[in-house]
C-alpha cells in the first residue's frame, strides 16, 4: 500500500474521475438522518454535518477510501483508527457509538477493542462500556497536571502505580453490544527491567507465548483461543524496591475490521499529548490509517486576550506532523471544537480555532468536521442546554447530547463513503 499511496500522490486523478474536485463535496446531499435530526432539533445546522474539503485532491483520504473498500469487499485486513481529545473522549460515549457502527455495519468485520486505560483504578470517570477492578491500592497520575520526571507517559497520557508484590487486575466488557474477543494482549508498563511474572488464573492454560519488550515498555501475551475477559496477576520476582506502572492495555485479535482507539484525558490539550515522552513510540506499535483530532476546547478555554491562535496552530501542526511521521498516508480529520462558555460568556476563541483549522486543512489537503458550525456557532451551547443536550457548565454534554454527537459523526462519515463511492469511475 505504500507504493499505491505514492502512485496516488503522483496520479490522484486515476483513482477518481479526472474532472472531480473534492471541494464540491462541501455541498453534501441531505439525508434521511438529517431530516430526522432536524425534525427533533431544528436548531442544528445539518448543512455543516459532513467532512469539508478545501482542496481539489486529498491523496490520503483517497487511500483511506480504497482501503475501506478493499476491506469491505475482501475481508482481509485491519484498519487502525485513532480519535484523540480531552474529557469528551475520555467519557467514550459518542466515540463508542461510532465504534459500534464501525464494528457492526459490515458483516464479518468485527475488528477488535484496541487500546483502553483502567480509569476505574485511577478513580476517575471510566467509559461505561468496559470495567477494570483490582483489590490493590493504586495511585494515579495524568500528564495534564503531573509531569514528574519519574513517569514516562505514553500515548494515553496517564498511568497508575502500585508497589505491591502481588497485584491482581480484572477486565470485562460492560453495557455494550460489541464485545470483540481477543487472543492477543499488550500491556503497556514501565520501560526497562520489568521484574514480574504474569499469571492468568483459569486462562493460564490458554497462554501460548509471552514476550517482554523492555526497551519499548510493553509485554505481549498470545492465547491459543479467543477470550472476552481478563484475570491477570503480576507477581514480583525481585525485592520490593520496584513499583509497577501501567499505561494502558491493548486487546487484539486476528479478525478483519476496524480498531477504533478513543484516547482522551480530562483537561487535555494539544500541549498535553505533545509533552508525552513516549507518544510517538507507542503510536508506532500500531500505525494509524485514520487519526481524528478532537482536541482544542482546553487549549482555548481562556479569555480572548489570553488565547494566542499562533500557539494553537503551532501545536496542532506539530501533532499532525508527528502522526504523519508514523504513517505518511494516514488520513487526518480535524474537528472544530464545540461552542462553550468561558466565565458565563460565549467563548469567541472557538471561531479563531476554526480559522486555524481551515488553514491547516488547506495546507495538508485534509478535511475538517465543523462541529462548531453543526451546533449553530457562537452561543449555540445555550440552546443546546435549554434542550437538555448540555450540562450546566456549557462545556460538557448530557448523555443524550453525546449520543446525538455520535449520530452526527456516523452520518458525516457515511456521507464521506457515499460521496467517494459516487466519484469512483
Amino acid at each position: 500500500m505504500i507504493r499505491l499511496f505514492w502512485f496516488y500522490l503522483l496520479f490522484p486523478s486515476l483513482l477518481f474521475s479526472q474532472d472531480i474536485d473534492l471541494r464540491t463535496l462541501n455541498y453534501a446531499k441531505f439525508s434521511k438522518d438529517d431530516a430526522r435530526i432536524e425534525s427533533k432539533y431544528p436548531f442544528i445546522n445539518t448543512d455543516c454535518n459532513h467532512f469539508q474539503f478545501f482542496t481539489k485532491e486529498s491523496p490520503n483520504w483517497m487511500v483511506l477510501f480504497d482501503e475501506m473498500q478493499q476491506m469491505i469487499e475482501k475481508k482481509d485486513r485491519k484498519l487502525n483508527f485513532y480519535h484523540i481529545g480531552g474529557s469528551h473522549i475520555q467519557a467514550d460515549i459518542y466515540t463508542h457509538d461510532f465504534r459500534t457502527f464501525l464494528q457492526t455495519n459490515w458483516p464479518g468485520l468485527s475488528g477488535d477493542r484496541g487500546l483502553v486505560f483502567p480509569f476505574d483504578l485511577a478513580k476517575t470517570n471510566n467509559p461505561s462500556n468496559y470495567h477494570f477492578s483490582s483489590p490493590n491500592q493504586w495511585k494515579s497520575y495524568r500528564s495534564v497536571n503531573n509531569q514528574s520526571e519519574d513517569l514516562d507517559y505514553g500515548i494515553t497520557g496517564a498511568t497508575i502505580k502500585c508497589p505491591d508484590s502481588v497485584i491482581t487486575i480484572n477486565f470485562k466488557h460492560m453495557r455494550t453490544m460489541i464485545k470483540p474477543p481477543f487472543n492477543q494482549l499488550r500491556i503497556f508498563h514501565n520501560t526497562g527491567e520489568f521484574p514480574y511474572d504474569l499469571n492468568f488464573g483459569g486462562q493460564e492454560l490458554l497462554v501460548s507465548e509471552t514476550v517482554q519488550r523492555d526497551e519499548l515498555g510493553y509485554t505481549d501475551v498470545t492465547f491459543t483461543d479467543y477470550i472476552d475477559s481478563l484475570d491477570l496477576q503480576f507477581v514480583k520476582n525481585i525485592p520490593d524496591a520496584y513499583t509497577l506502572e501501567l499505561y494502558g492495555f491493548e486487546f487484539m485479535n486476528e479478525l478483519p475490521g476496524i480498531t477504533y482507539n478513543a484516547i482522551g484525558i480530562n483537561g487535555a490539550g494539544l500541549y498535553t499529548y505533545l509533552g508525552n515522552e513516549h507518544f510517538l513510540r507507542d503510536l508506532k506499535v500500531n500505525p494509524p490509517d485514520l487519526f481524528v483530532f478532537s482536541v482544542g476546547t482546553n487549549d482555548a478555554y481562556s479569555s480572548f486576550a489570553s488565547f494566542d491562535p499562533s500557539v494553537y496552530k503551532r501545536n496542532l501542526e506539530s501533532l499532525m506532523k508527528l502522526i504523519l511521521s508514523v504513517n505518511p498516508k494516514c488520513a487526518l480529520l480535524l474537528t472544530v471544537p464545540n461552542d462553550n462558555q468561558f466565565h458565563n460568556s460565549p467563548n469567541k476563541n472557538t471561531e479563531r480555532q476554526r480559522d486555524v483549522i481551515i488553514q491547516l486543512a488547506q495546507q495538508y489537503r485534509m478535511p475538517i468536521w465543523d462541529f462548531y458550525g453543526v451546533m449553530g456557532e457562537l452561543g449555540s451551547s445555550i440552546v443546546w442546554k435549554k434542550n437538555s443536550l448540555m450540562q450546566a457548565d456549557y462545556v460538557h454534554f448530557s448523555s443524550t447530547g453525546y449520543h446525538l454527537i455520535g449520530n452526527l459523526l456516523i452520518n458525516a462519515f457515511t456521507k464521506y463513503l457515499s460521496a467517494f463511492e459516487e466519484l469512483t469511475p
